[in-house]
C-alpha cells in the first residue's frame, strides 16, 4: 500500500490551494475521497463528475475497494474496465506485485475478470518471474473459457518457459487449441537459449509458417551452440525462401561467418547490409570488425572501424583484439592511446587484446605496465584471463622462472589456462622441470584435457626421453583421455575443404601430392631444409620426412594453390598450433608462388608475404 501511495503522488501530484474545486480532481486517499463524495451530495451535484479512473487508483489495494464498486455500481459503468487501467498502471510500474494483489481483492469481491485483465497481471507476474502466480493466473483462463485467445496463451507459455518450467510450456504449447507464429518462436527461442539445439530444429521443422525472426533464433541458435556451418546452411535455406534477413540475422550470420572463416558470405552479407541501410548499426559494424578479423582480413576489418560514425568500447577493443591476433602489437597500443585521448573508457576486454599484444612481440615491458595500469588508472580489477596473458607473455619470452613466480603470487587461484600458458612456454624453451610441475596441477585442475598431456609428450620427446613419451601416452588411454585429431580447411567458391594429416579421401588428393612435390623440389633449391625434429615420433629420418610433407596445412594450402587464380591470397584455418616447419615452408613458398598466405591457428595469424611472416618468427 505504501509503495503504491508514493507512486500514485508522483504521478498525480496535487495542487498548492487545497480548495473544494480542485480537490474533485486531487483526491489522493479514501478518506478525501470521502469529502468529494459528501460534498457532491449536499451540493446535490451528479456523481458522474467524478474522475472514475483516479477513484479506481485510490481505492485500489485499500480496505475501501468495495466502496469504489458501489459507486460504479450507482453511476452503471463497466467496472471492469476501470480496473484494469489500474492493472496496467501497476504492472508498469516499479512495484508490479501491486497488480498481483488487486487482482486477489477483485475477486473477493466479484469483479469478473476479461482478457485484458488477464493479460495486465501475467505481464506483472512476467515481470517478477512470478511463477507460481502465473499458475493461479492460467487456472483462471482455463475456468473463464479464455483457452481461445492465443495472446494470453502465448504470454502464459513465455512465463512458463523463461522461469524454466519447460515441460509446462511445452505441455501448454501441445494442448493449445490455435497457435501463431508467436508461439513457435518463444518455444524455439527458449530451446536457442538453453543450447538444446535439437529441440529447436525439431520445432522449426514442424513450423507451418515462418516470420524472419524464427530463422533468425535458429541462426543464432546454432552460431551460439558452436555449429557455424549449419547456421549458414540455415540462412541459404532462408535467401532460398525469399525472406530478407533484419539487422539481428545479419549479425548472427557474419558471426558464423568469422567462425568458419566464410569470407565470401561475409563480404557479401556486408554488402547486403549496407544496402539495406544497417551501416548506421553499431553492433552490426562491430561484428563485421570481428569477421574480416577472424578471416584474415585486417585491413577490411580496420576499414569498417573507421568508416564507424559511433564507435562503442566494443568497436575499439575489437579493434585491438584484432591488431594483437595478426602480431600487430605496436599499431594495437598506438589505437589505445587515441581512443583514451578521445576519452573512452578501457574495459577488460581492452586489457585482453593489450596484454595478447605485447605477448604475442614479447613486449615484457609493455605488459607489466598495463597490468599495473588496469586497477590503478581505471579501476579495473585484473580477471584470470588478464594474469593468463601475462604468465603467457612472460613464458613465451623465455622468463619461465618469472612466470612460476607470478603464478604462485597471483591474488586469485590459477586455473588450467595459467597453469598451460607456463607449460606452452616449456616446450617453446625446453624446460622439463617446470613442465612436470604445470602437468601436476594441470591434473588436477583439467584431467581430461588431451592438448596438455600431449605438450608434455612432445617436450619428453624432443628431449628423446621415449620412456617418460610412452608413460605419458598411457596415462591418457589409462583416463581416457583422446588426442584432438589436427585438421585445416580452407573454403574455395563457397565450399569448405577439410584436410587431416596424411589425408587420402580428397578428390584431388592425386594432384595435390603432385603438386606438392614439384613445390618440394623449388623449396629445396632455395635452401629448405625439412625440420624433422617437429615429427616426436621414434622412427627414421625418412619416415619423418614423409609424415611432415603430409601436414594438413601443406595439403590445405597446396589445394588452394591448384583452384584459385594466380594472386589470390589463400586463407586457411587451423585447429591447432601451427608446426615450425609448416611456418618455414608457408614462408618459401608465399615468396615462390608470389601469394599471400594467411594461416589462422589456435592462437593467432600468420600473414606470410614474400618470404617472411607477420608473427616475425615469434609465436
Amino acid at each position: 500500500m505504501v509503495s503504491f501511495m508514493s507512486s500514485l503522488h508522483l504521478s498525480l501530484p496535487p495542487p498548492s490551494q487545497p480548495s473544494k474545486a480542485n480537490l474533485l480532481h486531487s483526491f489522493s486517499s479514501p478518506f478525501e475521497l470521502k469529502q468529494v463524495h459528501a460534498n457532491l451530495i449536499k451540493t446535490s451535484t451528479p456523481l458522474s463528475v467524478l474522475p472514475l479512473q483516479r477513484v479506481a487508483l485510490v481505492c485500489a489495494l485499500s480496505s475501501d475497494l468495495p466502496y469504489a464498486h458501489l459507486i460504479f455500481d450507482r453511476l452503471q459503468r463497466p467496472a471492469i474496465v476501470l480496473w484494469n487501467s489500474c492493472l496496467k498502471f501497476f504492472a508498469e510500474s516499479e512495484n508490479p506485485f501491486d497488480a498481483i494483489l488487486l487482482f486477489y481483492m477483485l475477486r473477493e469481491v466479484d469483479v469478473l475478470p476479461d482478457c485484458f485483465t488477464c493479460s495486465f497481471v501475467l505481464k506483472a507476474c512476467t515481470k517478477l518471474m512470478d511463477v507460481m502466480n502465473c499458475r493461479i493466473v492460467h487456472g483462471y483462463i482455463e475456468k473463464l473459457g479464455f483457452q481461445s485467445n492465443v495472446f494470453l496463451q502465448n504470454m502464459i507459455v513465455y512465463l512458463y518457459a523463461v522461469c524454466g518450467e519447460m515441460a509446462e510450456a511445452g505441455l501448454l504449447f501441445d494442448k493449445m487449441p490455435e497457435r501463431d507464429v508467436v508461439t513457435w518462436n518463444i518455444m524455439i527461442t527458449q530451446f536457442v537459449k538453453r543450447e538444446d539445439i535439437d529441440n529447436a530444429y525439431a520445432l522449426f521443422a514442424r513450423m507451418p509458417e515462418r516470420s524472419v525472426r524464427s530463422w533468425t533464433s535458429m541462426i543464432a541458435g546454432y552460431v551460439q551452440c558452436g555449429m557455424p556451418k549449419e547456421a549458414i546452411d540455415l540462412f541459404m535455406e532462408m535467401e532460398e525462401a525469399g525472406l530478407r534477413p533484419n539487422e539481428v540475422t545479419v549479425v548472427a550470420v557474419l558471426a558464423a561467418c568469422a567462425d568458419l572463416g566464410a569470407l565470401d558470405l561475409g563480404r557479401r552479407v556486408h554488402e547486403y547490409s549496407n544496402k539495406s541501410g544497417f551501416k548506421k548499426n553499431v553492433r552490426v559494424s562491430n561484428t563485421l570488425i570481428d569477421m574480416y578479423v577472424k578471416c584474415g582480413c585486417l585491413d577490411d576489418a580496420r576499414r569498417v572501424f573507421d568508416e564507424m560514425g559511433e564507435r562503442t568500447i566494443v568497436s575499439w577493443s575489437a579493434m585491438i583484439v584484432g591488431l594483437a591476433m595478426h602480431g600487430e602489437a605496436e599499431e594495437a597500443i598506438r589505437l589505445f592511446s587515441i581512443m583514451i585521448e578521445r576519452g573512452v573508457k578501457p574495459n577488460t576486454v581492452t586489457f585482453i587484446g593489450l596484454l595478447h599484444a605485447c605477448s604475442h612481440m614479447g613486449l615484457v615491458d609493455e605488459g607489466r605496465g598495463f597490468l599495473a595500469s588496469m586497477s590503478r588508472d581505471y579501476g579495473i580489477i585484473p580477471r584470470i584471463e588478464h594474469y593468463g596473458c601475462m604468465v603467457d607473455l612472460y613464458s613465451r619470452a623465455g622468463h619461465l622462472q618469472e612466470a612460476h613466480e607470478f603464478i604462485m603470487n597471483m591474488p586469485i587461484k590459477p586455473n588450467g589456462v595459467v597453469w598451460g600458458a607456463l607449460l606452452g612456454g616449456c616446450k617453446v624453451h625446453k624446460n622439463v622441470e617446470l613442465a612436470e610441475e604445470a602437468i601436476r596441477h594441470l591434473a588436477k585442475l583439467d584431467p581430461l584435457n588431451d592438448g596438455y598431456y600431449v605438450v608434455l609428450s612432445n617436450i619428453y620427446a624432443e628431449a628423446q626421453r621415449w620412456e617418460d613419451t610412452a608413460r605419458v601416452r598411457q596415462l591418457m588411454r589409462d583416463r581416457g583421455v583422446k588426442k584432438t585429431a589436427g585438421w585445416s580447411s580452407i573454403t574455395v567458391g563457397g565450399m569448405v575443404h577439410k584436410f587431416v594429416a596424411g589425408d587420402e579421401s580428397h578428390p584431388q588428393i592425386e594432384k595435390i601430392y603432385k603438386t606438392w612435390k614439384r613445390l618440394l623440389c623449388e623449396m629445396k633449391l632455395r635452401g629448405y631444409v625439412p625440420n624433422t625434429s617437429v615429427v616426436l615420433l621414434d622412427v627414421d629420418e625418412k619416415e619423418k620426412e614423409n609424415f611432415l610433407f603430409h601436414h594438413s596445412e601443406k595439403l590445405a594450402l597446396v589445394f588452394g594453390l591448384i583452384n584459385t587464380p594466380p594472386g589470390t591470397p589463400i586463407r586457411i584455418m587451423k585447429n591447432l598450433r601451427v608446426c615450425e616447419d609448416c611456418h618455414a615452408a608457408m614462408k618459401l613458398i608465399s615468396a615462390i608462388v608470389n601469394r599471400e598466405i594467411i594461416v589462422r591457428d589456435r592462437n593467432r595469424f600468420h600473414c606470410f608475404r614474400e618470404g617472411s611472416c607477420s608473427c616475425r618468427d615469434y609465436w
